[in-house]
């Protein structure tokens, strides 16, 4: 056997162990009372509050090494942490653990003719495994949500954030000695070796789902070879939609804070439509406010002749993630052709109006098909913390179980438990 084939016999036996360490692990939590985990995650949350300080020096080491790579602002700034991240990662977990448990919870119940009570009850999905890149938070949000709903992890983190994710999974681990649950409910791969991934991903015996968080080359990865059911999402194209029966200024405040609150995150506007009738009026005037936030922006004919900061777009532009702070703009009719425009570039993400107009409002919410649409607020707002959930593994664009923010239901599955009185069937 030569050194390549020893070497990936050795990945496979490494992957595989770790599966059965997490299928172990995933039973003694699938029984843990509510209690018992969310004194896991309280101490987790504990445990990052103290250790602050050496999760940002780690955290430091990894922008260090990004930055020497040549990796972009944005990709830079999705990695860093500083005190605020951090706390804001304790915060989450804390909102988590004050979440009702979802394992054991009766969704749905009935009685039969025949006297047979049904119910349809919500239990784990097991072992769930996370691929993702830069974001070192997802350690943290990953391994709280899926222990909430009493699922075991296998996480596998980018070779650009590898010191700050060990330094969380260290507290994360803390909490779980704390609470007598087992280490191997959140796990770290300790390779940084790609193959690694795709062992993952062919651990159907081992794995019930894999969610994907990264870029194209990722998603599509996961999405081509998985033979593990995959909750994911290509990109977030967001659209923010400037209706004709839009507010000035709250079209501008929301306009900016979509797009440049943080570039670089998914749920950030990628494109702004804005209605015709308008674009005299309120483009320049949402313009002044992109300017001053630094922002650059690329339009189509009608846009650059309205206002003459807005650069010449490309047909590229208008399905392009830009993740910086770079806005394509488009000037449309109606809102049919906002929606119409939405649906052949869009992925399926965030998608906001801007209207005081609540009939307009009414048809863009229903007649928009992606997995989170709003009205009078910033695509920004697509986050599981802000809806709830107290964080989440990440948005679903697909349709089938989950979709939009994973939060900890859409981490569990569920069975159908039926009880009787002595019934056979004739």
């Amino acid at each position: 056997m030569d050194d390549i084939s020893a070497q990936n016999n050795d990945l496979a036996t490494m992957m595989h162990a770790m599966g059965e360490a997490a299928q172990g692990a995933a039973q003694i939590l699938g029984l843990a009372s509510t209690d018992q985990k969310n004194m896991a995650l309280r101490a987790m949350a504990a445990a990052l509050r103290e250790s602050t300080p050496a999760i940002i020096a780690a955290n430091e080491k990894d922008s260090a090494n990004a930055r020497d790579m040549g990796l972009s602002a944005s990709m830079v700034d999705r990695l860093a942490l500083d005190a605020n991240r951090v706390e804001a990662m304790a915060v989450g977990i804390e909102a988590i653990a004050d979440l009702s448990d979802p394992v054991g919870e009766s969704i749905a119940a009935w009685d039969r003719p025949n006297g047979l009570n049904i119910a349809r009850v919500r239990m784990p999905l097991g072992v769930i495994g996370i691929i993702y890149e830069s974001r070192p938070n997802v350690t943290a949000d990953s391994g709280a949500l899926c222990l909430k709903a009493g699922n075991a992890t296998i996480l596998r983190g980018g070779s650009e954030a590898v010191n700050s994710n060990h330094a969380i999974l260290a507290c994360m681990q803390a909490g779980l000695k704390a609470a007598g649950l087992p280490e191997d409910c959140i796990a770290l791969v300790p390779t940084q070796d790609r193959e690694a991934v795709g062992e993952m991903l062919r651990m159907a015996d081992k794995i019930d789902v894999i969610v994907p968080r990264g870029g194209r080359s990722l998603v599509e990865r996961v999405q081509q070879e998985a033979r593990v059911p995959v909750f994911a999402h290509l990109e977030g194209i967001c659209h923010t939609y400037v209706h004709t029966d839009a507010n000035k200024d709250m079209a501008r405040d929301i306009v900016v804070n979509a797009k440049m609150r943080r570039t670089s995150i998914c749920g950030a506007t990628e494109t702004l439509l804005i209605d015709r009738a308008i674009a005299a009026s309120h483009l320049p005037h949402i313009v002044d406010g992109l300017v001053e936030a630094g922002c650059t922006m690329r339009g189509d004919e009608t846009a650059c002749a309205t206002d003459q900061r807005i650069g010449a777009a490309t047909e590229d532009d208008w399905g392009k993630e830009h993740l910086d702070a770079t806005l394509s703009i488009r000037v449309v009719d109606s809102l049919d052709d906002a929606v119409a425009h939405i649906s052949q570039h869009g992925s399926s993400h965030t998608e906001a109006i801007v209207t005081d107009n609540s009939s307009a409002a009414e048809a863009f919410l229903s007649n928009v098909t992606s997995s989170i649409v709003m009205h009078n607020a910033s695509t920004q707002y697509a986050d599981g913390g802000e809806f709830g959930m107290g964080a989440e593994i990440g948005i679903s664009t697909g349709k089938m179980h989950a979709r939009g923010p994973i939060g900890v239901e859409q981490l569990t599955t569920f069975k159908y438990v039926v009880r009787g009185t002595g019934q056979t069937r004739p």
